[in-house]
């Protein structure tokens, strides 16, 4: 009796760990930031295995009081940045987080993030999924000329 008190609890858990297993992220990285600067970016290449789309609702970090998912879009000639409201990520297929793409914003970053340090990032799914990112932090100035004027 005591086993299938110890099972059942198990049993319930097993499809989210299967559901988990799913998401790989490769490549993340933090935009270091200058000491005055309050906003940075997270980047990743975000790879879906299963046969169900995932899509990511919401992004946290401790690095920051305001953490929102992005896009980049076109306004004639301009590049604008927009918040939006989920990032999916296709069933057996990837989406890429990247400058002048889809990215995480951090917003009132808390103090400057340093070449070489990591920061937690916070993925939840629509599925109620929870997925924590160890991200580095790194210094990206060659990305940051090919898309300066945004």
């Amino acid at each position: 009796m005591k086993l299938n008190k110890l099972l059942l609890p198990l049993l319930t858990l097993a499809p989210l760990s299967l559901a988990h297993a799913a998401i790989d992220v490769n490549d993340a990285y933090a935009r270091a930031t200058p000491p005055n600067a309050t906003t940075s970016a997270v980047f990743a290449t975000i790879e879906n295995t299963g046969d169900k789309d995932r899509v990511i609702v919401k992004a946290a970090s401790q690095a920051s009081s305001v953490v929102e998912l992005h896009d980049v879009i076109m306004d004639g000639d301009v590049m604008k940045m927009r918040q939006v409201k989920s990032i999916t990520v296709p069933a057996n297929g990837q989406t890429i987080l990247k400058p002048g793409s889809l990215h995480i914003m951090l917003l009132d970053v808390e103090k400057p993030m340093k070449e070489g340090e990591t920061i937690n990032v916070e993925l939840t799914f629509a599925n109620g999924e929870v997925q924590v990112l160890t991200v580095p932090v790194k210094k990206v100035m060659s990305g940051m000329k090919k898309h300066a004027h945004h």
